[in-house]
């Protein structure tokens, strides 16, 4: 089975992506066949080919057994038959990863406190979350077909894990869901902690439904972290907590007022051929993006319809498997974006299973062919109904959609969790991100230009903006403020404020610089890729797919294209408009730009216009539009 016996599309039922169940199922079964091919003997441990992750070769095999299940579980607990044997095969493979003298025996995971004093790995907490969840999904058709010694071995391999520590972010609810999981089934776990965990994690809450994956510093705001997880880890696990473990009702409620909350923002991140926005770590899971909205629809939640959700999600799938093959070709699903591997936008925990969590964007089919999800007809999704523009307030972020991109300006994420050291990731320090446009990596990061307000020395050396320290939001637009860095260290007397407003079809920049002697302002848009060569115009860049425009409004003097090869996970070539400005030292100065991002005309100059005027004075800017909304900032005044 090399690729996906696909059925014959159905415009009736779904007139916009042509798919149906059946073709989920079809790409579901694909994906767990394919999977049995990298599995040992035993069928304990599933390794496809590929860069082994820091944990190790023996926990990447765990890894791709789990997260493989987590495409099986929701498959088998929806569908009436299982032509394939799924839960027997699983079955016989969890029997030999629990054998205790087999060569699939599974290790057991340290917690994070006690690595420095013995030698092994926390990875396999995730893992042992992975099947917990997996199980509670599919309980009847597996877990509770499993003989008694082997659920016997199993509850006590899950139980040292739920007992662990793990990282203090989305993984307290992996420990979580294990301890649930085995409590619902009749096990007791020593030295579970499971409500404190996610009474901690529940403490980062956001708002319109959003978490931070992990504590922010209440003095330098350090340690925001909003990015996917929030929708193939948290709120799945977090519904899956609430599903399996007893709470108070007006506790319950308030979760599954925040899971639709979530999920109606959340959609408004999908372009209308399927892409996600391009932003944060871990990016290799793919479809897993839809994880939180498959939640929120099996939790009824939410305000968008049936045929909507289905919409999105088969817009989501295709654009993944027949736009891009991932899993195609008897492949498994490679550490990239498209099917080829593009190593330098993955974490060093991934490894070659990794990739399987993508599982989590099948939770869909837990639901049965009877269901409205997939009996009701495809209606627009949110990016489809026209453009519009929201700003999520406690999340820093504000998205808009039209010209068939959705793009976020972000003004809080920036996962620097060290300030002292301040390591940076170009997945989370670009201003703006979107559905058709990927960070520079590699090289490209180290120049620092795409997505960019730098400071540049006389050697060419770009500072990077981490370390956000304040966040300010309104009607469509957000603001912060950062100090330079550059190796970690705050540039001396450096400081940035940023606004961007986000208002008829553009993006709308300011930025308030403060730079020493001898350094130059350069600003940096969106980076173009494609396997050929981005077309140049001035400082208009167009792509395969997408086009960028940028318009210097205020306070630059010169432009320029960097180019950059193997640097993209979107494409072999790719290139960024930057603007540049001599500042006056020591002198604050205001520096305010246009970006446009669209998808790209076959041919010819860059189609838009540029629909407002500004003028400042000092540190006051005023910005008028060509529908008469007007915004004012003062930009010295914004964080004090």
């Amino acid at each position: 089975m090399n690729d996906p016996r696909l059925p014959p599309e159905d415009r009736v039922l779904s007139p916009f992506t042509g798919w149906t169940r059946a073709h989920w199922e079809a790409v579901a079964d694909h994906w767990l066949l394919t999977a049995r091919r990298h599995a040992s003997p035993g069928g304990g441990l599933i390794t496809p080919p590929g860069r082994p992750s820091a944990a190790g070769i023996r926990s990447d095999g765990i890894e791709g057994f789990a997260r493989s299940f987590l495409t099986a579980a929701p498959l088998l607990a929806g569908r009436l038959d299982d032509p394939h044997d799924h839960a027997g095969w699983y079955a016989r493979g969890l029997a030999a990863a629990m054998a205790p003298d087999g060569p699939d025996r599974w290790g057991r995971a340290i917690g994070v406190d006690e690595i420095r004093q013995w030698n092994g790995t926390p990875q396999p907490i995730v893992e042992a979350a992975n099947l917990a969840f997996g199980l509670a999904v599919c309980r009847a058709q597996v877990w509770d077909r499993l003989d008694e010694k082997l659920r016997e071995q199993t509850a006590e391999w899950l139980a040292h894990h739920a007992a662990k520590h793990g990282s203090d972010n989305n993984w307290l609810l992996f420990t979580a869901v294990i301890e649930a999981f085995l409590r619902s089934a009749g096990y007791e776990v020593p030295g579970g902690h499971a409500q404190e965990d996610v009474d901690l994690f529940e403490s980062w809450y956001l708002g319109d439904g959003w978490f931070n994956d992990g504590p922010v510093s209440p003095t330098t705001r350090h340690g925001n972290r909003v990015d996917h997880y929030n929708s193939w880890v948290i709120h799945p696990f977090l519904w899956q907590w609430y599903q399996l473990s007893e709470q108070p009702a007006e506790r319950r409620e308030r979760y599954l007022g925040r899971l639709g909350q979530f999920a109606d923002s959340y959609a408004l991140l999908f372009a209308a051929d399927g892409s996600p926005l391009f932003q944060g770590r871990s990016l290799t899971y793919r479809q897993a993006v839809l994880g939180g909205l498959w939640t929120a629809a099996l939790a009824g939640v939410g305000s968008e319809a049936a045929g909507a959700r289905r919409r999105l999600a088969s817009g989501v799938l295709r654009r993944f498997t027949v736009d891009s093959g991932v899993g195609g070709g008897g492949a498994a699903p490679s550490l990239g974006w498209g099917a080829a591997e593009f190593l330098p936008m993955c974490q060093v925990y991934s490894g070659p299973g990794s990739p399987y969590f993508a599982g989590m964007g099948f939770l869909g089919l837990a639901a049965p062919a009877d269901h409205p999800l997939w009996t009701e007809a495809e209606e627009p999704q949110p990016s489809e109904r026209g453009d519009c523009v929201r700003t999520l307030h406690g999340v820093g972020w504000v998205i808009r959609s039209g010209d068939g991109v959705v793009q976020i300006a972000n003004h809080a994420s920036d996962h620097v969790v060290d300030p002292d050291t301040g390591s940076g990731d170009p997945h989370y320090a670009s201003i703006g991100s979107s559905t058709h446009t990927a960070p520079g990596v590699g090289d490209a990061w180290t120049a620092g230009v795409d997505g960019q307000v730098a400071l540049v020395d006389e050697w060419g050396r770009a500072t990077r903006r981490e370390g956000l320290r304040g966040t300010a939001t309104g009607e469509g637009w957000a603001a912060s403020w950062y100090r330079p860095r550059m190796g970690g260290v705050d540039v001396p007397g450096a400081r940035v404020v940023s606004v961007s407003v986000l208002h008829q079809g553009i993006e709308l920049r300011a930025h308030l610089v403060t730079a020493p002697p001898g350094w130059t302002v350069r600003e940096g848009s969106f980076a173009v890729a494609g396997a050929t060569e981005p077309v140049v115009e001035g400082t208009s860049v167009r792509g395969d797919e997408v086009a960028v425009r940028l318009v210097p409004l205020h306070g630059w003097t010169g432009s320029g294209i960097a180019r950059f090869h193997g640097a993209n996970a979107l494409g072999e070539h790719s290139a960024a408009p930057y603007l540049t400005a001599e500042p006056v030292p020591g002198l604050p100065t205001v520096y305010v730009s246009a970006h446009w991002l669209g998808r790209s005309a076959p041919a010819g100059p860059v189609p838009v216009t540029i629909p407002v005027t500004v003028a400042v004075t000092g540190e006051c800017l005023v910005a008028t539009w060509g529908d008469g909304r007007r915004d004012e900032f003062v930009l010295g005044e914004l964080f004090g």
